[in-house]
C-alpha cells in the first residue's frame, strides 16, 4: 500500500519545538488501541495532595449517580479562605476520551481556584473502548445537573456556572453546553474550550497535516473516536453532543472561549465551531496560537507561546465570572 506524503505543515515554535523530544516520551505522537494501557498509566495524574496544600485548595470528594445510575466520582475543590457563595466550574479532563482521569492537565486551572476564588468541580467520567458513547458525555451532563441542584449546599452561585475542559475534555464541555439548552438544562454563564475535540469525521485539512508529529495526530484521533463510536464513527448516526461539529444550530449558546494552536490537527475545526457561533448571532472568543502544538500549555507550560496561552485564557474566565 501507497502511503500519502503528509501535506506542508505550519513550523513548530522554536521554543516549543525543543520540547517535543521530552514529551514524546510519555505522550507518542502517534497512538494506536495497542497503545491505550500504556497510555493510561503514562498519563495518569501524579499525586496532587502537595500541590493543593502550597495553593491553600481544599478537596471534597461526592459519588452521584449518572445517567444511568453509574457511581460517578466528582471532586470539588475550593480555597481554603473562600467564603460565601462562589461561581464554579464544571471540568472536563483531557485525555482522548480514553485515558486520563478527573486530575489529569488540572493544575492549568488550579489559578482559577486559588486566585479567581471559583469552586472547580472535575468528573472522573467514563473511557472508551469499554465504555462507549454515550457514557462520557452523560456522565459530564449529570455532574452539571448535581451541581446546579446542590449549589446552596455546595456555597456556589447556580447563575455563575461555567464548564470547561480540554481537548477531548473541549469536546466534552462543548457537548454539555449544547445538551444543557437543548434539555433546558442549568443555565451557563460561559464555555471554555481549549483546543476541543470536536469533530469525528477527521476530514480537516489540519487533520492530515500532522502524521507521526507533535502531540495526538491524525492516527491518534482515528484511534479516540473510534474507541468512543464503534462503526458509528463518520456516518450520520453520531450525535452532536459527542462531536459538537456535528451541530447545525449553535444560536443561544452561553458565551465561548476557543483556543487552539496553529500547529496541531484540531486547529481547523476549532476555528470553524467558533465561526459557526459567530454566524449564529452568538459570542466567542478565538486564539489561534502561531507555532503551537497540541496541548503545548500542559506539556510545556514554562514557555511564551503557552504562557501567552494560559494569561488569555485566565483573563477570559476572570471576566466571565466575574459579571
Amino acid at each position: 500500500m501507497t502511503t500519502l506524503p503528509t501535506p506542508p505543515r505550519p513550523a513548530f515554535d522554536a521554543e516549543l519545538r525543543a520540547g517535543l523530544a521530552v514529551v514524546g516520551g510519555m505522550f507518542p505522537p502517534t497512538i494506536t488501541p495497542d497503545l491505550i494501557d500504556f497510555m493510561r498509566v503514562s498519563y495518569a495524574s501524579p499525586p496532587l495532595d502537595d500541590a493543593f496544600l502550597e495553593r491553600r485548595i481544599t478537596r471534597q470528594d461526592h459519588t452521584i449517580a449518572s445517567h444511568d445510575g453509574f457511581p460517578t466520582l466528582v471532586s470539588v475543590l475550593r480555597h481554603a479562605d473562600a467564603s460565601g457563595v462562589v461561581p464554579a466550574v464544571l471540568y472536563a479532563h483531557s485525555g482522548g476520551l480514553m485515558f486520563g482521569d478527573r486530575f489529569s492537565g488540572i493544575d492549568l486551572v488550579l489559578d482559577w481556584v486559588d486566585q479567581l476564588g471559583a469552586a472547580l468541580v472535575t468528573v472522573e467520567y467514563r473511557l472508551a473502548p469499554e465504555y462507549p458513547d454515550p457514557h462520557a458525555r452523560e456522565d459530564m451532563y449529570a455532574a452539571l445537573l448535581w451541581l446546579a441542584e446542590h449549589a446552596d449546599a455546595l456555597n456556589v452561585r447556580a447563575d455563575r456556572i461555567l464548564v470547561a475542559g480540554a481537548s477531548a475534555g473541549g469536546g466534552l464541555a462543548a457537548g454539555v453546553a449544547l445538551a444543557a439548552r437543548d434539555r433546558n438544562g442549568p443555565a451557563l454563564c460561559g464555555q471554555v474550550l481549549d483546543y476541543p475535540m470536536l469533530d469525528d469525521r477527521c476530514a480537516t485539512p489540519s487533520t492530515s497535516q500532522f502524521d507521526g508529529v507533535g502531540v495526538w495526530d491524525r492516527v491518534s484521533n482515528v484511534t479516540g473516536w473510534d474507541a468512543l463510536l464503534g462503526a458509528a464513527r463518520g456516518t450520520a448516526h453520531v450525535s452532536p453532543y459527542a462531536a459538537p461539529s456535528r451541530a447545525t444550530d449553535l444560536a443561544n449558546l452561553p458565551p465561548a472561549f476557543v483556543d487552539v494552536g496553529a500547529a496541531e490537527i484540531f486547529r481547523d475545526e476549532a476555528i470553524d465551531y467558533a465561526r459557526a457561533i459567530w454566524t449564529a448571532g452568538g459570542d466567542a472568543e478565538l486564539h489561534v496560537w502561531s507555532g503551537a502544538f497540541h496541548a503545548c500549555d500542559i506539556f510545556a507550560p514554562h514557555t511564551a507561546v503557552s504562557r501567552s496561552m494560559i494569561a488569555a485564557r485566565n483573563a477570559w474566565v476572570e471576566k466571565t465570572l466575574a459579571d
